[in-house]
């Protein structure tokens, strides 16, 4: 079999995880695979000269990008500029949002894109292939606390601030970081097959597959942590006990607030109502047990407070666009645990 070529652009700034998280998983599939020749797998960049990752990690690429050969994925990490944020910075006190990359570093990614099978990029990098007019018309991501910014810049771009990865044609984008390597992952198990994918999950120690569509944080993450210790003690027991009855009044019981006014306190310092809280942790708990357990559909539904297979069906299909069954046929652990 030919050795699909993997070129990973480097550039001054760039994110030393966009580029080794998408590495690591390339190179150590074909090996876990038993086929070394799976993938060739080429960092380049401008010159071919060392660069300084944006935390201060040295890189020394392989090739010059002007001179590398044939590609079959092109992988694009994110990074300080050029072509985006400052992955590291605050999205809110950046500094001169509309500065735009190195003129050469784009037109050689359009270039390169141009004739690869598939080309990638990692959290803001996708600001990189905007640049390279490779996502015009296309569905797209990027990190979460970028997704305005790319949108704003690139309107032809439809930005979709939730998967942790999109595949619109040839052309995929993830999210921030560590989701480069669940993008890789899926590429790998695309290429090889899931065996392959796998072990080189297993050898990393993450899932196999978060699925694409999943949001890039937990409700738990995407919601604000309640300044008051009572709210915060509410915030926990519908972690902990999503079977239970969550509705306001039973929620505002536990505090000692009528349910006016706990719903204002959780909805002002939580970011969200407490419905919508209660919905996401449920969601979140029956999707995990229908990826990690055999616990039939009706079993599920009711430990997770839907009370009827249904109302869970229902929540399935409005947020992630798959009943419950597909979900579980599409993502389920394997039974010894494994991804």
């Amino acid at each position: 079999m030919r050795a699909r070529s993997v070129v990973v652009v480097l550039y001054e700034g760039v994110q030393s995880l966009d580029v080794t998280g998408p590495v690591e998983v390339f190179a150590g599939a074909a090996a876990a695979a038993r086929r070394p020749g799976a993938y060739r797998v080429t960092t380049a960049s401008p010159g071919g000269a060392p660069v300084r990752s944006s935390s201060g990690l040295r890189l020394l690429p392989d090739a010059d990008l002007a001179e590398v050969g044939p590609v079959h994925t092109l992988v694009v990490p994110g990074g300080v500029r050029p072509g985006g944020p400052d992955e590291d910075a605050d999205p809110d006190l950046d500094e001169d949002p509309d500065e735009r990359p190195d003129a050469d570093l784009v037109a050689r990614i359009r270039e390169l894109a141009g004739r690869a099978e598939r080309v990638v990029s990692v959290c803001t990098g996708a600001f990189l292939l905007a640049e390279a007019g490779l996502l015009a018309g296309r569905r797209a991501t990027t990190h979460w606390a970028y997704c305005e910014e790319l949108a704003r810049r690139f309107p032809d771009v439809a930005v979709d601030p939730d998967p942790i990865h999109v595949r619109d044609g040839h052309v995929a984008t993830s999210a921030g970081v560590t989701a480069g390597i669940d993008l890789a992952l899926a590429l790998v198990e695309e290429d090889l097959g899931r065996d392959t994918a796998l072990l080189i999950a297993r050898h990393l120690v993450v899932f196999l597959r978060r699925p694409g569509n999943q949001a890039q944080f937990s409700t738990q993450l995407a919601a604000q942590v309640a300044a008051r210790q009572p709210l915060r003690e509410v915030q926990r027991w519908i972690a902990e006990h999503p079977e239970t009855d969550l509705s306001v009044e039973a929620l505002a019981a536990r505090v000692a607030l009528s349910p006016r006014h706990f719903a204002r306190s959780f909805a002002a310092e939580v970011g969200v109502t407490p419905g919508r809280y209660v919905d996401g942790v449920r969601l979140e708990a029956a999707r995990r047990l229908l990826e990690d357990t055999e616990d039939g559909i009706e079993e599920i539904a009711r430990s997770c407070g839907y009370g009827t297979p249904e109302a869970m069906r229902r929540a399935f299909v409005r947020s992630l666009a798959a009943p419950p069954a597909e979900y579980r046929r599409r993502f389920r652990s394997t039974p010894d645990g494994g991804r």
